[in-house]
């Protein structure tokens, strides 16, 4: 059998008790067939990306040991945002859960329902501290450490958060 894949996830939630929707996400990642969570961030806040008129963001970043393909473990990933009542409404709108596939191993791959690595995750302080974080040595396939792009960064209204009691 072929070894498992390194799949990293980022995760999102602003409406309907994010922390709750951030934390059971992240057990229900462990479950999923053929996968298993390695490690997850702490959670931060953040504010939104696209329209202010909404509340701030709940993020987590999550290190999965998978031995699906990636368009199968997105397929895994939109199943659990659907469990969610994801709704996909206006573009960067309010969300109960936004799961993210950011990178699969070294891979670049461009589908019209996929690229790899995630297109925006170099510009999103949200993604790349708890990224970072976890795994400060972490590369993407175009040679750039993930820690020294999320230290380039600003991380306007990010702030690590604890879970609500």
């Amino acid at each position: 059998m072929n070894p498992p894949h390194r799949a990293w996830i980022g995760l999102g939630s602003n409406l309907d008790g994010p922390h709750e929707h951030v934390e059971r996400a992240l057990d229900e990642l462990d479950a999923l067939p053929l996968t298993r969570r390695r490690q997850a961030s702490r959670r931060y806040a953040s504010r939104p990306v696209g329209p202010a008129d909404q509340a701030d963001f709940v993020n987590a970043v999550a290190e999965l040991e998978t031995r699906l393909s990636p368009l199968a473990l997105l397929d895994q990933l939109q199943a659990l945002e659907q469990r969610h009542g994801r709704v996909r409404g206006r573009r960067w709108g309010p969300r109960t859960l936004d799961l993210d596939l950011l990178l699969f191993d070294e891979r670049r791959m461009a589908t019209p329902r996929l690229i790899l690595p995630h297109p925006e995750m170099t510009r999103r302080a949200f993604v790349l501290v708890p990224l970072a974080e976890l795994a400060p040595e972490l590369s993407l396939p175009d040679g750039r450490c993930v820690a020294d792009l999320a230290d380039d960064l600003t991380r306007d209204g990010l702030r690590p958060v604890l879970p609500e009691p």
